[in-house]
């Protein structure tokens, strides 16, 4: 899962147990390292290197057809051949080799480039290393031929740490979920009205003020409960530092998301000057939905906010960088003196279109440093030409920036909003309000163009699932939303037939390996967090998401 681009069975096996050596090619340290992480806790065999392995790992530049992650595995009775023509193509083939073990035999890595998962949906490795029910020493993969290519670039799934704080150990579980389903970007949601989680030196109080709020809503934006309990988290250079290395390790880059000049409350709050009405002081806002109060557009915030992008590409040498850039109410520039005067000398027509100059600003920044701004389409208007075009509210924004030369991720709400419920029914936990959202919904991600413009094919990279978490406070939370959806969302992104019937019988094997891992796919186990204190009236009955072509997406959608 997801479903290799060509595979066939062959006769027999190869058992792996004490006599099996790894022969490890030049270039092929990295996926012998995490081989050896997931299969030494597994089986307790310590699959040393040896000239005459009978486990091949090898790269082969000449493979020009696997391109940058495809991979060839020939799993035999005398012996493996893993190949492929870059590293993350071996990387990927570690994953289809786990995939082949017994579902008992699954675990988590280890070793000296992992972290302690630290979460309740860890499944521990009893004494000695191999988990219950697994034969010791000893497990059999199956005779099989695999070449296998990706068909998009950016398979990607972002997490809301902003609005609930998750600590660095279980991103690091987050991100081996991801790689086991060769998902290969995670992008991270540091900032927003909320919190801020993303550390800067240059401005300690982004962290200090603005990752703290004093209390949490209850229920869906309008609501007027409260829990009466503070929530807070930053984390430290070094934390996201090691998060970086692990995804690397992994083959998935970690995509930061600080998003102006919208979402910004919490800014604000640490710092007023940054504000159209610096004279007003301003909380780290405890609502969900659409605030408001947006960045000021002086010089000052300009040079603020490049500082505050320096640093995050610092800490992330992701090739990407996403500015945000949506749900930017524009009232306060149109009665501030100030931003009216800021339009009218950059020749806008309007104090609306400092939206667009705003993220212009910040993207050029970007590309200065060599890297590619990444924004969210609100609707179909046009972005700074640089910005590669996120699309989360229809299809129709994708296709119409990719006319206009933007190169476009499909995030269509619509289909891998994982925040929006499974399924109705009083039975689910607590979801974004607005409608629920299957397995088979998930499935039928399309990322075609339209038969008038196949040209535009060349436009897409891909496809990201998204975890808002206004009502995600936990790790078994967030996983419970997350799976078994994101299972779809990997295999349309990675291989592009269709074929519901097949998808579902090799779910029904997959399921095994989730819960293996641990992973409360089927149910929400994690009943133990104490009950809010709530403070305040009932809240209004839950919004129906707007029309598409409408606007404020995360009051309803995240």
């Amino acid at each position: 899962m997801p479903r290799p681009s060509r595979i066939s069975l062959r006769p027999g096996g190869f058992r792996l147990d004490t006599a099996t050596r790894l022969r490890v090619a030049p270039g092929a340290e990295r996926a012998a390292r995490l081989l050896r992480g997931y299969l030494t806790p597994a089986t307790g065999l310590r699959l040393d290197h040896a000239d005459d392995g009978t486990f091949v790992l090898a790269l082969d530049p000449a493979l020009t057809g696997l391109g940058e992650e495809g991979y060839g595995l020939t799993v035999a009775a005398h012996g493996v051949l893993l190949r492929a023509a870059r590293p993350t193509g071996l990387l990927r083939g570690v994953q289809t080799v786990r995939q082949l073990l017994p579902p008992e035999a699954l675990t988590l890595p280890s070793g000296p480039d992992t972290a302690p998962v630290g979460c309740g949906t860890h499944r521990p490795e009893p004494a000695g290393g191999t988990p219950a029910g697994a034969p010791p020493h000893r497990v059999e993969l199956p005779g099989v031929e695999i070449t296998d290519v990706p068909a998009h670039p950016w398979r990607g799934m972002l997490l809301d740490v902003a609005r609930h704080f998750q600590p660095v150990t279980y991103l690091h579980r987050f991100v081996d979920l991801l790689a086991l389903h060769k998902l290969n970007v995670l992008q991270l949601h540091l900032t927003d009205d909320q919190g801020w989680r993303m550390p800067v030196a240059a401005y300690p109080r982004l962290t200090e003020v603005g990752g703290r709020r004093a209390e949490s809503m209850v229920g869906p934006a309008g609501s007027d409960r409260f829990d009466g309990r503070p929530h807070g988290g930053s984390y430290t250079r070094a934390e996201l530092a090691g998060l970086v290395a692990y995804a690397a390790g992994r083959g998935v880059t970690v995509v930061p998301e600080i998003g102006v000049p919208g979402h910004v409350r919490s800014a604000l709050a640490a710092y007023p000057a940054l504000g159209n009405h610096p004279e007003r002081a301003l909380d780290v806002w405890t609502r969900w939905g659409v605030c408001t109060n947006v960045l000021g557009v002086g010089d000052h915030v300009l040079d603020f906010f490049r500082t505050v992008l320096d640093e995050t590409m610092d800490l992330f040498p992701s090739p990407y960088v996403h500015l945000g850039g949506d749900e930017v109410p524009t009232a306060e520039w149109e009665s501030s003196p100030a931003a009216i005067a800021r339009a009218a000398r950059e020749g806008l027509p309007g104090p609306r279109q400092l939206h667009g100059w705003f993220l212009g600003r910040m993207a050029d920044h970007v590309l200065r440093a060599g890297r590619r701004p990444v924004a969210w389409a609100e609707d179909g208007a046009a972005l700074p030409s640089e910005c590669t075009v996120m699309s989360w509210r229809t299809p129709e924004h994708a296709w119409a920036a990719a006319r206009r030369g933007h190169d476009v991720v499909h995030a269509d709400h619509r289909r891998v909003y994982f925040d929006y419920a499974r399924g109705p029914g009083p039975g689910e936990p607590p979801a974004q309000p607005g409608h629920s959202l299957d397995l088979r919904t998930v499935y039928g991600l399309d990322l075609l163009p339209p038969d008038s413009a196949p040209e535009l094919a060349g436009r897409v990279l891909g496809a990201q699932g998204q975890l808002w978490t206004e009502f995600v406070p936990t790790p078994d939370h967030i996983e419970y939303l997350t799976y078994p959806r994101l299972c779809a969302l990997a295999e349309r992104a990675w291989n592009p037939d269709h074929d519901w019937p097949d998808f579902r019988t090799r779910m029904d094997g997959h399921r095994a390996r989730l819960t293996a891992l641990g992973v409360p796919h089927d149910t929400l186990r994690d009943r133990t967090a104490p009950a809010p204190r709530v403070t305040g009236a009932a809240p209004p009955p839950p919004r129906t998401l707007p029309p598409a072509g409408g606007s404020e997406r995360k009051e309803t959608a995240g």
